[in-house]
């Protein structure tokens, strides 16, 4: 029975099933019954293709996806390079075309619960493949005076945390999509917020903020 089942399943319709439950729920809440289940699959067909188990398949399925992740960002920003706009755009569009990656879960839950070799390994791969390519294309953007970026690792991996974000807003939040309200963000990161503190009378200090050991008995 087993072996009958494994061969009406194959492993990427496995590895597929597992990403969505991963990426929505972590991996400490999916259980290997849970995916069997969305998939009419006994744990031993699990077994077949995925011998070490739940650990094994949640390695698998986090490397196929940030290789994934990582071919098609490279492809969107090397089409539109030169184009900063245009370069972070695409790179939106793919993020929130795709399971969501949940970055900070993964690295305060999700990591942690794995060996740890392995788990330094998918971090360093997500780093690479992921949040580096969006550094790079903002310190390239910022050599060529496209804008100004004197912190292109800061920036990328915000720009980064920023657009997943938009995969956890409810329906009734959502203006026009979240596609465009991605776009929107990027726009205001990239224009930037022209902060214009003004002085307050008397005080000179911004917002109405009393400056420390400016009291009149201090001048």
């Amino acid at each position: 029975m087993p072996r009958t089942e494994s061969r009406q399943h194959s492993p990427s319709l496995l590895l597929d099933e597992a990403e969505r439950q991963f990426s929505k729920r972590g991996y400490a809440a999916v259980t290997l019954r849970d995916i069997g289940q969305a998939l009419g699959l006994s744990h031993a067909s699990i077994y077949y293709h995925f011998p070490g188990g739940k650990e094994e398949l949640f390695t698998a399925v986090t490397r196929r996806s940030i290789e994934r992740h990582g071919e098609a960002l490279k492809a969107i920003l090397d089409d539109s390079r030169g184009d900063i706009r245009g370069q972070l755009a695409g790179a939106a569009h793919w993020l929130l075309s795709q399971e969501p990656l949940d970055l900070i879960r993964m690295e305060e839950s999700d990591m942690p619960a794995i060996d740890q070799d392995a788990a330094k390994d998918l971090s360093g791969m997500l780093y690479g493949k992921i949040l580096l390519r969006i550094q790079d294309a903002l310190q390239e953007a910022d050599e060529n005076g496209e804008i100004h970026c004197p912190h292109p690792g800061l920036a990328g991996n915000a720009l980064v945390g920023m657009i997943e974000s938009f995969h956890a807003v409810p329906p009734y939040a959502i203006r026009g999509s979240k596609l465009e309200m991605a776009l929107e963000m990027i726009d205001v990161v990239l224009k930037g917020l022209d902060y214009r503190p003004k002085a307050q009378p008397g005080n000179g200090s911004p917002s109405g903020q009393a400056i420390p050991g400016a009291g009149a008995g201090n001048i």
